[in-house]
């Protein structure tokens, strides 16, 4: 596609995109999203890598994507190619049970045989895949190496990855190397048909590989040098050899598959995929425009890792059930699934009730709601459950559309923390998680000088109720006394949320803050009660 058939593209969609591009946050949350979806993996993990080739570890079901400036084109075709790479990685993780290391010999040939394998698995179940995967091979294709250009090992290995995942070659090669790689080819192909003909897995195909490596008469274990698969390093273009060359290998490789649909322009353009990054390029302007710069200046830190796995944070029973009781209240319906019960005769029903129509009457609730979280050394015995809660509490808050913000503290390397979990603006989301779960308890719990490193942010928000779990003494009470008092006279209801490990405790802690001018005072002495408690609080 050509830069000013990609501008024209833009401008007809959306004329604010034009030089935007996608953060690193929102790129990993959809990346996320997608490669659960597409693997059946719930708790799949997506991270970044520096180096030019995926990495994949299916026993730990996470996944190392090279970031977007590692692909060719412009912005908008660098997503795409990026996209097609977490398909097939994804399809690893559902599909292989081994991944090796492209820089040797053997892994290059293995993970060839399992790229052709996977994709006519995958193909079976995302149709839809196919126009992005002709693109990424035609784009993709133009940053190949020249054979030309390489010797001896390279060149048989890379003639033979080119030969058998696109069936062409790039450059020419000698009359004994061309033979070589086309019974190597050959023979990769017919490996490929019997797996998917007799449902062969990864290890099957592994134990094949050793017989195409004697054909080639390479070293298994030789190193290859930084030319792969996916190399993306190759011949400069202009974006009109660019679209030509694409168009040309798309063709060739439609009049090959019948199921193919579209036209190559359709193809080239990715009008599918538009509105997608479109929503992304959005979101990415909207969160510059959240202010973290400034957050950090006046001391509220923000968790920046993106390589923590948030699934040990999810539990879904306790979601459903915390979304559940709010739903109850939300609707005044209770919802029970059993396995017997009265059958309904709607008949009867409308033929003898004078007014036989169910009207539901939904609640809303438009409560703007700030949740502080004690991080502090006390809770590490619980620290897992009681962030376990405090995300279903925020998926439920959430469900219910509340504008919520969450903050949390903790001390890090010496020094109190305030970090930001959620601002007020933005959705719920594993990104949102990803921060709580990289939260550490440590520390005392310095409540006043948190409050005052909030203290903008509640005068910017006007929470009308302002949440604090804490599960212990502050420092200084009578600065907490002083910033509860502050935050009262603006108009925020200020409520404190006891947690202890028994009855007593919790008693104890419920009575301590009593003293500190604040409104509502609860304790609980099971974490899974706190939601119940914020509903009790929302509903007066």
């Amino acid at each position: 596609m050509s830069e000013y058939k990609y501008n024209k593209l833009n401008v007809t969609h959306s004329s604010t995109l034009e030089g935007l591009t996608v953060r690193d946050d929102v790129l990993v949350e959809i990346a996320t999203f997608l490669s659960r979806r597409w693997s059946d993996k719930p708790k799949s993990l997506v991270t970044f890598t520096e180096e030019a080739n995926p990495k994949t570890s299916p026993d730990k079901n996470q996944i190392a994507l090279p970031h977007l400036r590692g692909y060719a084109g412009n912005r908008f075709q660098k997503y795409r190619q990026w996209r097609v790479s977490l398909w097939y990685e994804s399809m690893r993780l559902k599909y292989s049970t081994k991944v090796l290391s492209y820089d040797h010999a053997f892994g290059f040939v293995f993970n060839a045989l399992e790229k052709k394998r996977i994709e006519s698995i995958g193909l079976d179940d995302w149709k839809g895949m196919m126009d992005e995967i002709i693109f990424d091979e035609g784009i993709s294709w133009l940053n190949r190496p020249l054979l030309n250009s390489l010797y001896g090992v390279q060149k048989l290995l890379e003639g033979f990855g080119q030969l058998f995942l696109t069936g062409y070659i790039k450059g020419e090669l000698f009359s004994s190397e061309h033979d070589k790689v086309a019974k190597a080819v050959e023979l990769a192909t017919s490996v490929v048909q019997e797996a998917l003909a007799s449902q062969y897995q990864t290890r099957w195909i592994e134990e094949q590989v050793p017989r195409i490596i004697k054909i080639l008469q390479v070293d298994p274990l030789v190193l290859i040098p930084f030319s792969t698969i996916r190399s993306r390093f190759g011949i400069s273009m202009s974006e009109s050899e660019l679209s030509r060359q694409i168009e040309k290998i798309v063709r060739k490789r439609r009049t090959a598959e019948k199921n193919i649909e579209k036209s190559v322009d359709a193809i080239v353009d990715g009008t599918d995929i538009l509105p997608e990054y479109e929503t992304l390029v959005r979101e990415s302007k909207r969160h510059e425009n959240e202010g973290y710069e400034n957050l950090e200046n006046m001391g509220i830190s923000i968790p920046h890792r993106l390589d923590v796995n948030e699934s040990e944070v999810y539990d879904t029973n306790l979601i459903h059930k915390t979304k559940a009781k709010f739903k109850e209240w939300r609707t005044g319906w209770i919802e029970r699934h059993d396995r017997f019960g009265d059958e309904f005769d709607s008949e009867a029903f409308i033929e003898f009730i004078p007014t036989p129509f169910i009207v539901d009457l939904k609640l809303t609730i438009k409560t703007r709601v700030m949740i502080l979280l004690d991080h502090s050394s006390s809770i590490q015995e619980v620290e897992l459950k009681y962030k376990q809660v405090t995300n279903a509490l925020c998926e439920a808050l959430s469900f219910l559309g509340v504008r919520f913000a969450v903050y949390a503290f903790s001390t890090d390397g010496k020094q109190v923390k305030c970090w930001l979990i959620k601002p007020p603006n933005y959705r719920w989301s594993s990104i949102c998680t990803k921060r709580l779960a990289q939260i550490r308890a440590s520390g005392g719990t310095p409540l006043a000088e948190i409050y005052g490193l909030l203290e903008p942010m509640v005068r910017s928000f006007k929470p009308e109720i302002f949440f604090t779990l804490t599960d212990g003494e502050p420092s200084d009470t009578d600065a907490v006394r002083h910033m509860v008092l502050s935050f009262r006279k603006i108009g925020t209801h200020m409520v404190a949320l006891g947690l202890g490990r028994n009855l007593d405790e919790a008693i104890s802690i419920g009575q301590n803050l009593r003293y500190l001018e604040y409104e509502r005072s609860l304790a609980v002495s099971k974490l899974e009660d706190i939601p119940k408690k914020v509903i009790g609080l929302l509903k007066s």
